[in-house]
């Protein structure tokens, strides 16, 4: 079920918001939702690149799947 929020916004957030908004022809709420979860998903995920980085570092591969096996057994404190 749909959720509602309330934001307070400066004056200027606002007009920036229902500017962008209206160029788009999207709600104001549809332009925050999209962006904020557009965000998350950049925060969150890593992309191809940086994950054959990350899998190239032979160290940190290990002790990141030894982290999940701990993780899996809970093994160790987690914070």
């Amino acid at each position: 079920m749909p959720k509602t929020v309330t934001l307070r916004l400066e004056d200027e957030v606002y007009e920036t918001l229902r500017s962008a908004a209206k160029a788009r022809r999207r709600s104001i709420a549809n332009l925050v939702v999209t962006a904020a979860l557009a965000r998350l998903e950049d925060e969150q995920f890593v992309d191809e690149h940086e994950m054959a980085a990350i899998m190239q570092d032979r160290d940190l591969a290990k002790r990141m799947k030894k982290g999940s096996r701990d993780a899996r057994t809970r093994k160790g404190r987690f914070a």
